[in-house]
């Protein structure tokens, strides 16, 4: 077998067109992508977790509930710019590679968060104060639009198709990562400060916090190598993935042109959109929403509710790693369709025991839905990008991913508010759960099983050259036959 090297990170078997990995720039790619998403969860977590504060700085008007409204119809106003960024940075990123666009997006994250920090309150500067929080909140949520698709995709290409799972699951650990720290910085503050302190400049330490890891995102991500799959589309050459990807991507001369993604993808994108939409208003009710409902409608002190959350999330964090060997070994659908399971059968349960109010049932309550959100977590980073071909795969994944996230994600915590005011009922958040999980369970049941098989339009990609060997000498009968 004949091998060339197309880079430092890669060689390639002719033959069958596969891609040998190098996993010491598998680990770079991956360390560089979960630090970006690190980087989004804890801006978004910072602000979720600080809501009520930053209502009384941006939104005086004497009253909580429209303070708390405010100030989450504000977090809101950053998904509805979610899908334009997508639509902008996704294309991009299938045109001029994934690299470039993940460090641009990365600069304009680091910018409009540090830039919140500095913003003087409303007694201060008036109208302006919330005039520039919701501009800032705008470039947070453009440049995200261009994050999540990228990164997936970035680690997704990189990754040797039998350890996807495992390697894709560091993205979603690095969300988990970017809360922990929002979460547990929120405790420190709130436990070293007074009310009056986080009020006039305490609630800024953590939006400046951001300036620095922003600039170490951006380092590494400017060393990246462009993803072997992209090298090799934009090389022009044949993969293994069928001859029609190889015509369609020729005709599309490596964009991703937006009509052919809602047209020729239409039935991905819905499934895409599908999944997501289910996954992110469970991820956002329990990660975003829960400590303002403890504080808020339970009349928890918020310390002690980020306490707790503090607590799931770092187990969660023990395992999300290996829930991602499991999704490699057993594959993507049964992780998937345990974690819609769990919240179509564990949310109104958890939600009883969260409403009792002692330390010990609201424990249980938030580990049971956290297990079973980690096993999407752990699993969805790898699932998501194999549903698109290679020539479509960050903008159409970019454009599915944040307008199921504009619509559903990010106005999680408004809908939830409002459905509890409206009905009366602090139930609300464990029906509004029930009900996304069961529109998850049948999406779930429309996916085909992508584990251990390249992506759509990408070669094979392997760990070794003796993998390699052995894949060839498996397909040369099918050749010859």
């Amino acid at each position: 077998m004949t091998m060339t090297s197309t880079g430092d990170d890669v060689t390639t078997g002719r033959a069958a067109d596969i891609t040998v990995t190098d996993e010491a720039a598998v680990r770079r790619a991956t360390k560089a992508a979960a630090l970006g998403n690190a980087m989004e969860w804890y801006d978004f977590g910072i602000y979720s977790y600080l809501a009520s504060t930053i209502g009384k700085v941006f939104f005086p008007s004497g009253n909580d509930t429209a303070q708390l409204l405010g100030s989450f119809a504000t977090f809101a106003v950053a998904f509805l710019v979610r899908p334009v960024g997508g639509m902008v940075f996704g294309p991009l990123g299938d045109k001029v590679g994934r690299q470039r666009i993940l460090a641009i997006t990365m600069i304009m994250m680091a910018v409009g968060t540090l830039a919140i920090g500095l913003i003087p309150s409303h007694a201060t500067i008036g109208l302006w104060a919330p005039a520039l929080l919701i501009f800032f909140r705008l470039v947070q949520g453009f440049s995200t639009g261009g994050e999540y698709g990228g990164a997936s995709t970035f680690i997704a290409e990189y990754a040797p198709d039998r350890r996807r799972g495992f390697y894709g699951s560091f993205l979603e650990f690095g969300t988990l990562a970017g809360y922990v720290a929002a979460s547990g910085l929120v405790v420190v503050l709130s436990g070293a400060l007074s009310t009056e302190q986080m009020l006039h400049w305490g609630w800024r330490i953590p939006f400046l916090v951001a300036a620095p890891l922003g600039l170490i995102g951006v380092y590494l991500r400017l060393r990246l190598d462009e993803t072997p799959a992209f090298r090799k589309l934009a090389a022009g050459r044949t993969t293994a993935g069928g001859a029609a990807d190889a015509v369609d991507a020729a005709e599309t001369s490596a964009t991703a042109d937006l009509g052919k993604i809602f047209t020729r993808y239409w039935r991905p994108l819905v499934l895409c959109l599908t999944l997501v939409a289910a996954y992110n208003i469970t991820d956002y009710m329990l990660l975003s929403y829960m400590p303002t409902y403890l504080s808020d409608e339970l009349g928890y002190a918020t310390d002690h509710g980020l306490g707790i959350l503090l607590i799931v999330m770092v187990l969660q964090m023990c395992v999300i790693n290996q829930v991602g060997r499991l999704s490699d070994r057993f594959g993507r659908r049964p992780l998937l369709m345990t974690g819609m399971l769990g919240f179509l059968f564990l949310s109104v349960p958890s939600f009883l025991l969260i409403r009792q109010g002692d330390v010990g049932l609201i424990a249980l309550g938030l580990v049971l839905m956290g297990l079973s959100l980690v096993t999407m977590l752990g699993t969805m980073s790898a699932a998501l990008p194999a549903i698109f071909p290679t020539h479509v795969r960050y903008g159409a994944l970019s454009v599915a991913y944040n307008l199921s996230t504009s619509v559903f994600g990010g106005t999680t915590p408004l809908v939830i508010t409002a459905l509890i005011g409206a009905f009366g009922t602090n139930l609300m958040p464990a029906y509004y759960a029930t009900a996304a999980a069961a529109v998850g369970v049948v999406a779930v049941l429309c996916m085909r099983e992508t584990a251990n098989q390249p992506l759509p339009g990408s070669p094979p990609a392997v760990a070794t050259e003796e993998e390699a060997t052995g894949l060839l000498q498996t397909e040369a009968p099918d050749r010859t036959a």
